[in-house]
């Protein structure tokens, strides 16, 4: 294999591509301008005077980006400053703004935007997990979050262990997997195809679809996820579930874990926790808790009975990234028995792990989770805890849930708005029903809903989302955002009706309600 000579002139020019590249003037004059821009635009954001979505087409948007990377070839070493301004403008006039108090659509927060600068900490210098010597500091801040935090959820102190992975979707899988190894003995080693009946898995109802995923992944197959009923507001029946759990257990089918939900995602219900682990200690089944969204209760007095039990729980997981308002990714698993960390993966990697240094075996992250090179994502809570205190957290959560409250309340006192559910939390699921169209047939209904959507997503004025309800389309907010007031409320419903007025006159509209 040839090398580039020292001497050559092009060894000299990669040198300074790379010197420029790595040149912390730069850096600093750059990095000025960039918060400069961000402040700029959230200030913006907050006071609603741009679009919540810019939307363009993706063909569009895939155009820009890649013409972008063509031009940076011709960009000269002067320019390099500039050309980061005009990036940075485009990322932020072609994307979502998640901080525009009119954004209540996806389990998404308007992230505290300080937690943005330790995250930048993250990226800049590169720190990374999988050993404590690659990321001491980074270990130091997961491990005391994982100790706070489990003791708010109720776990006694020093029983407990946890960890921090990439989102909510990974955090369950890894719970699942430990559940699966430890259910189900030499699983890890053997598979489970040689297993007769098959083992299953119980899970709430409406559970995010990431656990039937898991199924999938872990080597259940989707098809032994079983679905455990659910009561009229939305929670397992504990009832039918135990019927369930008979009916499986007396067809020989190991149960690998029961799945309950703190909270579901289609309307927000958490489910009864203390009945639910009644029945799995009666029945010797491990109980898994999606808290992704609901576990930040336990910072709030008001609201924390909402999670009642939570601490009876095998495992669980909980994203910081939603209710604990940081950036995207950082998602916690709890196991209620601290041993069972080292039971989701069974592998020897000498390269990696230590032999002289077993008492660090305990701070090596790369031994309870899937990733290897895992970033720093602990920065942003740590850093907002060790400035706020955790009452910011309980604030949040406080608000937030309130305001759902108060969505509520306003959509139930208008006659053209259908409520669908009381809500427990920040997630409030409804329909758009004027007479023009009350005794049109429900799927026509949820296609206005989903209509509905479209058009005022598109128009930049609000985001939301669509969910399903009892089978029929409906519209799905989520207060995500701290500084969403009830005076948006207000203005999401004018504007549902005005774009609605626009859809249900225009051409062919009405006679496709009948």
């Amino acid at each position: 294999m040839s090398s580039l000579p020292l001497e050559s002139l092009e060894y000299q020019q990669a040198r300074e591509r790379i010197a420029a590249a790595y040149d912390t003037q730069l850096l600093q004059s750059a990095g000025r301008k960039v918060i400069d821009l961000l402040a700029e635009h959230l200030e913006k954001c907050q006071a609603s005077s741009k679009s919540v979505l810019n939307w363009n087409e993706p063909a569009e948007n895939i155009t820009v980006a890649a013409r972008m990377l063509h031009e940076a070839e011709a960009c000269e070493a002067e320019e390099i400053e500039s050309r980061i301004q005009l990036l940075v403008e485009t990322i932020m006039a072609r994307g979502h703004n998640l901080h525009d108090p009119r954004y209540i659509g996806h389990q998404v927060p308007a992230s505290v935007p300080l937690a943005g600068l330790f995250e930048t900490i993250t990226s800049v210098t590169n720190s990374v997990m999988a050993v404590y010597e690659m990321g001491p500091w980074a270990t130091a801040c997961e491990t005391a979050l994982v100790r706070e935090i489990g003791r708010l959820i109720g776990y006694p102190e020093g029983s407990f262990s946890g960890l921090i992975t990439s989102g909510g979707s990974l955090a369950n899988l890894t719970a699942l997997l430990t559940a699966r190894n430890v259910t189900l003995g030499e699983s890890w080693k053997e598979g489970l195809s040689s297993r007769n009946p098959r083992p299953v898995m119980i899970a709430h109802g409406a559970a995010h679809y990431c656990i039937e995923r898991s199924a999938g992944i872990l080597g259940l197959g989707t098809e032994n996820c079983l679905k455990a009923p659910l009561d009229d507001r939305g929670r397992i029946d504990v009832e039918k579930l135990e019927q369930l759990i008979r009916d499986v257990q007396s067809q020989g089918h190991p149960i690998l874990a029961v799945c309950a939900s703190a909270c579901a995602t289609p309307i927000g219900a958490f489910d009864p926790l203390h009945p639910i682990a009644d029945l799995c200690e009666k029945y010797n089944l491990w109980l898994h808790v999606d808290a992704a969204h609901g576990g930040a209760t336990c910072f709030s007095d008001k609201y924390r009975h909402l999670i009642s039990g939570l601490e009876r729980a095998d495992s669980l997981i909980c994203d910081a990234h939603k209710m604990m308002f940081v950036p995207a990714l950082c998602a916690f698993v709890f196991y209620k028995n601290r041993e069972h960390q080292y039971q989701a993966f069974q592998q020897s990697a000498p390269y990696l792990f230590d032999p002289s240094a077993p008492d660090l075996v305990e701070y090596d992250s790369g031994l309870k989770t899937i990733e290897c090179t895992k970033p720093a994502v602990a920065f942003g809570l740590w850093g907002i805890w060790a400035t706020f205190g955790k009452t910011l957290f309980a604030d949040l959560v406080d608000l937030t849930f309130s305001l759902g409250k108060v969505l509520y309340d306003k959509l139930k006192a208008a006659e053209d708005f259908q409520t669908l559910h009381e809500p427990e939390c920040n997630i409030v699921a409804f329909r758009y029903r004027p007479e023009a169209i009350r005794n049109a047939p429900a799927e026509k209904i949820g296609e206005l809903q989903l209509r509905l959507r479209r058009r005022l997503i598109e128009s930049g004025k609000f985001y939301i989302v669509p969910t399903q309800f009892e089978g029929v389309a409906a519209l799905r907010c989520t207060v995500m955002n701290p500084l969403t007031t009830p005076t948006q409320f207000d203005e999401l419903m004018q504007t549902i009706r005005e774009q609605a007025q626009n859809l249900i006159g225009s051409e062919g509209f009405e006679s496709s309600m009948q």
